[in-house]
């Protein structure tokens, strides 16, 4: 189960930076690792959360969760220095109670945005122990929070054995059951830093291609998904993770539609695997750059994504100034036309709010170690 009980629905545009914000960890600028940490009880934010989406408006609600709840850091939005990233998400913070989600994708190795991030990858940890990751994965959370930034979207649970697939070498291991042990002690340490996430659920490994230009797809069955693909993302679900990560890709025995817009498959997640925290899409843009013409249109998407049950709707290829207020819109259409259940809305920004004033709420103390 989530040790942080989540959050809303939220649109994530590169083009505003963006994700989880962290008012209150706080570290020498030098060094390296991450040392002792001592995380304080919230005030309980799901009780909060409610309260506060109660008084909201259909637009509001959409605005706190699926719409500007968080942000994501990429390309142009990421300095070269550390001083400079602390720039912008101190920037991002200001005036905004609770701060808003300020997230990063801080893989290490082939996927990364900090230049000063040296620490061992999957390239190394794919065969390491449980140890070596827990202690990379400590240290790369300090780095994240050290920037300024709360929610990593770093821990790749798809797990291959084929050294041609785009997700090989970004991967904890070829082997579930090892994989497993990898991304559990990488979400334990990562945790106590910033909001930890699973990715790409329900896994690449067994449907070949790459989501970024088509929809991988696979025949295999639940049960085979069940006791192979599902053992890092359970593994990881059990360590505690903050977020779960929903690819673009389809496993048709189960259902044809990518997993993002799955309902069947956020029941697993939910049901199934006991997810309680907050659920966010691989960047929509991806379905767009199909070329597919059921996902030509980019609100559509996040209609789909949001009734499916998404909490969180990542944008950033094909996005513009514009987009946030277009899927804004949309999304309160469709909420008014019964597309979107009012009470999905409603969860979905219960739980990114949650996560918010949990974040928020952390006087988490720690130092850079050896």
């Amino acid at each position: 189960m989530s040790r942080r009980r989540a959050a809303t629905a939220l649109v994530v545009l590169a083009g505003l930076l963006g994700a989880v914000g962290s008012g209150a960890a706080h570290a020498d600028a030098g060094g390296g690792a991450a040392a002792a940490v001592r995380p304080a009880a919230a005030d309980a934010p799901g009780a909060r959360a409610v309260e506060i989406v109660a008084g909201m408006t259909v637009e509001q609600q959409y605005m706190t969760g699926a719409g500007r709840g968080g942000f994501i850091l990429m390309g142009a939005n990421v300095p070269e220095t550390e001083s400079g990233v602390q720039a912008v998400t101190a920037a991002i913070r200001a005036g905004q109670d609770p701060p808003p989600l300020i997230a990063i994708d801080q893989e290490g190795g082939d996927v990364s945005r900090l230049g000063w991030d040296d620490l061992p990858a999957s390239s190394t940890l794919k065969n390491a122990s449980a140890a070596d990751v827990a202690q990379a994965f400590a240290a790369r959370g300090s780095l994240v929070a050290r920037a300024g930034a709360n929610v990593n979207f770093g821990i790749v649970a798809d797990t291959t054995a084929d050294t041609s697939s785009f997700i090989f070498g970004r991967s904890l291991g070829a082997d579930p059951a090892g994989a497993a042990d990898r991304v559990a002690a990488a979400v334990a340490a990562e945790e106590p830093f910033v909001a930890s996430t699973l990715k790409h659920f329900p896994g690449h490994g067994a449907a070949p291609g790459d989501s970024h230009e088509l929809i991988p797809s696979t025949a295999k069955p639940l049960a085979d998904w069940e006791s192979t693909d599902a053992l890092p993302f359970i593994a990881g679900i059990d360590a505690g993770a903050s977020l779960l990560m929903f690819g673009h890709l389809s496993y048709t025995a189960v259902d044809a539609a990518p997993a993002s817009l799955s309902p069947r498959w956020h029941e697993i997640a939910r049901d199934d695997l006991g997810f309680d925290g907050v659920i966010v899409t691989d960047d929509l843009g991806m379905l767009q750059s199909t070329g597919l013409a059921e996902y030509a249109d980019p609100v559509a998407n996040a209609v789909a994504a949001v009734a499916a049950g998404n909490d969180l709707v990542l944008t950033i290829a094909h996005s513009s100034p514009d987009t946030a207020a277009q899927l804004a819109s949309g999304i309160a259409d469709a909420v008014d036309s019964g597309a979107i259940p009012a009470d999905r809305l409603q969860d979905a920004a219960e739980r990114v709010m949650a996560l918010r004033l949990e974040l928020a709420a952390s006087s988490a103390v720690w130092s850079p170690a050896d």
